[in-house]
């Protein structure tokens, strides 16, 4: 498989976390978000979306959208599932799930940022305060409805978890201020002793211009 990445996008950090999860091999092909690589003839060829991540399957078949190929990789790749069988915790994971994906990150997406200093002029400190304003909002819920244990539902590492540590990884890089947040803190260190979200940090990818 190939995967379609930039080392700070968080879908793309997410998808990198359920493939080390599941100890599937993967190739990564770097798309430069900041270079605008994504609205290349080339990665448009790819992925019409003009959005990372994009997984290339070995037939040539190609995945799009973060929640999309972590659904098919849980179904096709049954071993360490990310959605629990009990189906009240699976509702809950995905309520945690679609709350990061749907309600937090698009508002906060690099294009979403980029518009906001470009088109309409706001100040890097206007763009802060938009970025943290609606961090806060999403994390405020998100800290009451962690179930408490290990991992954010309960003691099984799940999807939500996959979703969670990138959301909050972009927090701090951010300076949001997490002290309101212990519950998301805990969980979020613990994912980071793990070999799988290790090896998926940003600071560990290929193209990480710091590597």
């Amino acid at each position: 498989m190939k995967l379609y990445s930039y080392f700070r996008s968080t879908a793309a950090y997410r998808v990198r976390i359920a493939l080390n999860l599941k100890g599937i091999d993967y190739s990564l092909i770097p798309v430069n978000l900041l270079k605008g690589e994504q609205k290349s003839d080339w990665y448009r060829a790819v992925n019409p979306f003009a959005l990372v991540p994009a997984l290339m399957l070995d037939d040539g078949s190609v995945l799009s959208q973060s929640t999309a190929i972590l659904e098919w990789l849980d179904e096709t790749f049954v071993d360490l599932p990310l959605l629990p069988a009990d189906p009240l915790q699976r509702s809950r994971v995905r309520a945690m799930v679609n709350m990061i994906a749907c309600d937090i990150h698009p508002l906060n997406n690099l294009r979403v940022l980029q518009h906001l200093t470009g088109e309409l002029g706001l100040s890097e400190e206007a763009k802060k305060q938009w970025y943290h304003h609606w961090i806060e909002l999403g994390f405020d819920a998100l800290e009451q409805q962690l179930v408490q244990g290990a991992y954010s539902v309960g003691e099984r590492l799940s999807m939500a978890d996959v979703y969670l540590v990138p959301q909050v990884f972009n927090a701090l890089r951010f300076d949001v201020p997490m002290a309101a947040y212990p519950q998301i803190m805990s969980v979020y260190k613990r994912c980071n002793e793990l070999d799988a979200f290790v090896q998926a940090h940003p600071d560990n990818q290929e193209d990480n211009p710091a590597v």
